[in-house]
Protein backbone atom coordinates (compact mmCIF):
# COMPACT_ATOMS: atom_id res chain seq x y z
CA UNK A 1 0.00 0.00 0.00
CA UNK A 2 1.32 3.28 -1.15
CA UNK A 3 1.71 5.39 1.93
CA UNK A 4 0.17 9.13 1.60
CA UNK A 5 2.63 12.08 0.11
CA UNK A 6 1.42 15.30 1.71
CA UNK A 7 2.75 19.02 -0.04
CA UNK A 8 3.64 20.82 2.67
CA UNK A 9 3.31 24.38 1.11
CA UNK A 10 5.82 27.23 2.30
CA UNK A 11 5.37 29.85 2.93
CA UNK A 12 7.95 33.41 3.08
CA UNK A 13 6.68 35.58 6.06
CA UNK A 14 7.09 39.24 5.56
CA UNK A 15 9.71 39.79 7.15
CA UNK A 16 11.38 37.70 5.17
CA UNK A 17 11.53 40.09 1.94
CA UNK A 18 14.18 42.74 1.16
CA UNK A 19 12.59 46.22 1.50
CA UNK A 20 12.27 48.02 -1.53
CA UNK A 21 13.51 51.30 0.16
CA UNK A 22 16.75 49.01 0.71
CA UNK A 23 17.48 48.73 -2.84
CA UNK A 24 17.78 52.37 -4.10
CA UNK A 25 21.19 54.52 -3.31
CA UNK A 26 21.19 56.47 -0.10
CA UNK A 27 20.98 60.35 -0.82
CA UNK A 28 23.89 62.11 0.51
CA UNK A 29 23.00 65.72 2.51
CA UNK A 30 26.06 67.89 2.58
CA UNK A 31 26.27 70.95 5.13
CA UNK A 32 25.92 74.49 4.01
CA UNK A 33 29.52 74.05 5.15
CA UNK A 34 30.67 71.92 2.36
CA UNK A 35 29.04 73.68 -0.69
CA UNK A 36 30.69 77.19 0.68
CA UNK A 37 33.88 75.36 0.29
CA UNK A 38 32.97 73.90 -3.22
CA UNK A 39 32.25 77.54 -3.95
CA UNK A 40 35.23 79.10 -2.94
CA UNK A 41 37.34 76.35 -4.72
CA UNK A 42 35.32 77.00 -7.82
CA UNK A 43 36.32 80.89 -7.27
CA UNK A 44 39.62 80.43 -6.74
CA UNK A 45 40.52 78.29 -9.69
CA UNK A 46 38.45 80.74 -12.18
CA UNK A 47 40.71 83.66 -10.52
CA UNK A 48 43.57 81.19 -11.57
CA UNK A 49 43.31 81.30 -14.58
CA UNK A 50 42.15 84.77 -15.24
CA UNK A 51 45.13 85.58 -13.69
CA UNK A 52 47.78 83.28 -16.17
CA UNK A 53 45.77 84.43 -19.12
CA UNK A 54 46.23 88.13 -18.46
CA UNK A 55 49.97 87.33 -17.33
CA UNK A 56 50.08 85.55 -20.48
CA UNK A 57 48.33 88.10 -22.75
CA UNK A 58 50.85 91.14 -21.20
CA UNK A 59 53.73 88.81 -22.39
CA UNK A 60 52.77 88.58 -26.09
CA UNK A 61 52.03 92.14 -26.15
CA UNK A 62 55.39 92.45 -24.35
CA UNK A 63 56.72 90.40 -27.31
CA UNK A 64 55.45 92.32 -29.88
CA UNK A 65 56.46 95.62 -28.61
CA UNK A 66 59.98 94.34 -28.49
CA UNK A 67 59.86 92.97 -31.49
CA UNK A 68 59.20 96.29 -33.36
CA UNK A 69 61.09 98.10 -31.14
CA UNK A 70 64.00 96.07 -32.54
CA UNK A 71 63.42 95.77 -36.30
CA UNK A 72 63.33 99.94 -36.07
CA UNK A 73 66.61 100.18 -34.51
CA UNK A 74 68.46 96.83 -35.37
CA UNK A 75 71.47 98.32 -37.38
CA UNK A 76 71.16 98.59 -41.07
CA UNK A 77 74.30 98.14 -43.29
CA UNK A 78 75.38 101.47 -45.23
CA UNK A 79 74.59 101.37 -48.91
CA UNK A 80 77.85 101.66 -51.59
CA UNK A 81 76.72 102.86 -55.22
CA UNK A 82 79.75 102.85 -57.32
CA UNK A 83 79.13 106.26 -59.06
CA UNK A 84 82.49 106.54 -61.60
CA UNK A 85 85.00 104.69 -62.84
CA UNK A 86 87.94 105.32 -64.91
CA UNK A 87 91.57 103.78 -65.99
CA UNK A 88 93.46 106.75 -68.12
CA UNK A 89 95.39 105.85 -70.23
CA UNK A 90 94.17 102.21 -71.13
CA UNK A 91 94.02 103.09 -75.17
CA UNK A 92 98.03 103.49 -74.96
CA UNK A 93 100.44 100.89 -75.08
CA UNK A 94 102.72 102.03 -72.77
CA UNK A 95 99.68 103.58 -70.78
CA UNK A 96 101.20 101.49 -67.61
CA UNK A 97 104.14 104.56 -67.29
CA UNK A 98 101.34 107.09 -66.13
CA UNK A 99 98.63 104.62 -65.29
CA UNK A 100 95.89 106.55 -63.37
CA UNK A 101 92.37 104.63 -61.69
CA UNK A 102 90.11 106.78 -60.61
CA UNK A 103 86.32 106.73 -59.34
CA UNK A 104 83.58 107.89 -57.25
CA UNK A 105 81.41 105.95 -54.57
CA UNK A 106 78.79 106.72 -52.73
CA UNK A 107 77.60 105.64 -49.14
CA UNK A 108 74.04 106.26 -47.63
CA UNK A 109 73.34 105.46 -44.34
CA UNK A 110 69.38 103.83 -44.43
CA UNK A 111 69.44 103.91 -40.31
CA UNK A 112 66.91 106.44 -39.14
CA UNK A 113 67.84 107.13 -35.80
CA UNK A 114 71.47 105.23 -35.66
CA UNK A 115 74.66 107.03 -36.86
CA UNK A 116 78.15 105.58 -38.29
CA UNK A 117 81.62 106.05 -36.87
CA UNK A 118 83.76 105.21 -40.11
CA UNK A 119 87.23 104.70 -37.85
CA UNK A 120 88.88 104.04 -40.98
CA UNK A 121 88.53 103.34 -45.04
CA UNK A 122 91.04 101.93 -47.81
CA UNK A 123 90.33 101.16 -51.28
CA UNK A 124 91.65 98.35 -53.32
CA UNK A 125 91.24 97.34 -56.81
CA UNK A 126 91.53 93.93 -58.36
CA UNK A 127 92.15 92.06 -61.73
CA UNK A 128 91.74 88.86 -62.23
CA UNK A 129 91.69 88.15 -58.39
CA UNK A 130 94.99 89.42 -58.58
CA UNK A 131 95.37 92.95 -56.43
CA UNK A 132 96.75 95.77 -58.90
CA UNK A 133 96.65 98.69 -56.64
CA UNK A 134 95.43 100.18 -53.34
CA UNK A 135 95.06 103.41 -51.02
CA UNK A 136 93.46 105.07 -48.10
CA UNK A 137 90.40 106.68 -49.29
CA UNK A 138 88.89 108.84 -46.10
CA UNK A 139 89.83 109.70 -43.09
CA UNK A 140 87.55 109.02 -39.53
CA UNK A 141 84.84 110.83 -40.21
CA UNK A 142 80.96 110.21 -38.39
CA UNK A 143 78.04 109.88 -40.36
CA UNK A 144 75.05 111.12 -39.66
CA UNK A 145 71.66 108.97 -40.05
CA UNK A 146 69.67 109.20 -43.19
CA UNK A 147 73.05 110.80 -44.50
CA UNK A 148 74.94 110.12 -48.16
CA UNK A 149 78.92 110.83 -48.16
CA UNK A 150 81.06 111.02 -51.56
CA UNK A 151 83.93 108.97 -51.39
CA UNK A 152 86.71 109.97 -54.09
CA UNK A 153 89.51 107.76 -54.76
CA UNK A 154 92.66 108.10 -57.28
CA UNK A 155 95.15 106.11 -57.75
CA UNK A 156 98.26 106.49 -59.46
CA UNK A 157 101.79 105.94 -59.34
CA UNK A 158 103.50 103.90 -56.35
CA UNK A 159 99.54 102.74 -55.24
CA UNK A 160 99.17 101.26 -58.41
CA UNK A 161 101.09 97.75 -58.66
CA UNK A 162 100.98 97.37 -62.39
CA UNK A 163 103.81 96.56 -64.79
CA UNK A 164 104.25 95.71 -69.02
CA UNK A 165 103.34 92.49 -68.60
CA UNK A 166 99.88 93.55 -66.84
CA UNK A 167 98.95 96.35 -69.17
CA UNK A 168 99.57 94.09 -71.98
CA UNK A 169 96.69 91.72 -70.51
CA UNK A 170 94.28 94.60 -69.91
CA UNK A 171 95.20 95.73 -73.55
CA UNK A 172 94.19 92.09 -74.82
CA UNK A 173 90.82 92.43 -72.84
CA UNK A 174 90.22 96.05 -73.76
CA UNK A 175 90.73 94.47 -77.83
CA UNK A 176 88.15 91.74 -76.84
CA UNK A 177 85.92 94.71 -75.95
CA UNK A 178 85.95 95.38 -72.17
CA UNK A 179 88.42 95.44 -69.26
CA UNK A 180 86.82 93.85 -65.99
CA UNK A 181 87.71 94.85 -62.41
CA UNK A 182 86.61 94.16 -58.60
CA UNK A 183 86.77 97.87 -56.38
CA UNK A 184 86.97 96.62 -52.77
CA UNK A 185 86.33 99.16 -50.17
CA UNK A 186 87.49 97.48 -46.75
CA UNK A 187 86.40 100.29 -43.84
CA UNK A 188 86.20 99.71 -39.94
CA UNK A 189 83.13 101.14 -38.02
CA UNK A 190 80.95 101.44 -35.21
CA UNK A 191 77.10 102.00 -35.20
CA UNK A 192 76.43 104.41 -32.42
CA UNK A 193 72.56 105.32 -31.23
CA UNK A 194 72.18 107.79 -28.48
CA UNK A 195 74.88 106.91 -25.97
CA UNK A 196 75.13 103.40 -27.33
CA UNK A 197 78.05 102.53 -29.47
CA UNK A 198 78.88 99.51 -30.92
CA UNK A 199 81.58 97.11 -31.43
CA UNK A 200 84.26 97.97 -34.01
CA UNK A 201 83.06 95.58 -37.71
CA UNK A 202 85.29 95.29 -40.11
CA UNK A 203 83.24 95.65 -43.68
CA UNK A 204 83.31 95.15 -47.15
CA UNK A 205 81.81 96.43 -50.19
CA UNK A 206 83.20 94.87 -53.32
CA UNK A 207 82.06 96.30 -56.67
CA UNK A 208 82.18 94.79 -60.17
CA UNK A 209 83.08 96.81 -62.70
CA UNK A 210 83.74 96.53 -66.65
CA UNK A 211 85.12 99.73 -68.72
CA UNK A 212 85.18 99.86 -72.06
CA UNK A 213 87.60 100.35 -74.61
CA UNK A 214 88.12 103.64 -73.27
CA UNK A 215 88.88 103.18 -70.16
CA UNK A 216 85.14 104.57 -68.83
CA UNK A 217 82.40 102.92 -66.95
CA UNK A 218 80.36 100.87 -68.78
CA UNK A 219 76.86 102.56 -68.64
CA UNK A 220 74.86 99.22 -66.96
CA UNK A 221 77.46 99.18 -64.36
CA UNK A 222 77.29 102.63 -63.47
CA UNK A 223 75.20 103.68 -60.05
CA UNK A 224 75.09 99.90 -59.33
CA UNK A 225 75.05 99.08 -55.70
CA UNK A 226 77.65 97.11 -54.25
CA UNK A 227 77.04 94.10 -51.99
CA UNK A 228 77.87 94.61 -48.49
CA UNK A 229 79.46 92.03 -45.81
CA UNK A 230 81.41 91.61 -42.70
CA UNK A 231 84.16 89.60 -41.50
Amino acid sequence: MTPDRTTIPIRSSPGSQTPRSQTQPMKRHHSASYYAHRVKESLSTRISKFICAMFLLVLFFIGIIGFILWLSLRPHRPRFHIQDFVVQGLDQPTGFENARVAFNVTIYNPNQHMGVFFDSMDGFIYYKDQRVGSSPLLSPFFQQPTNTTIVSGTLTGASLTVNSNRWTEFSNDRALGTVTFRLDIVSVIRFKLSRWISRHHRMHANCNIVVGPDGLIMPKFNHKRCPVYFT
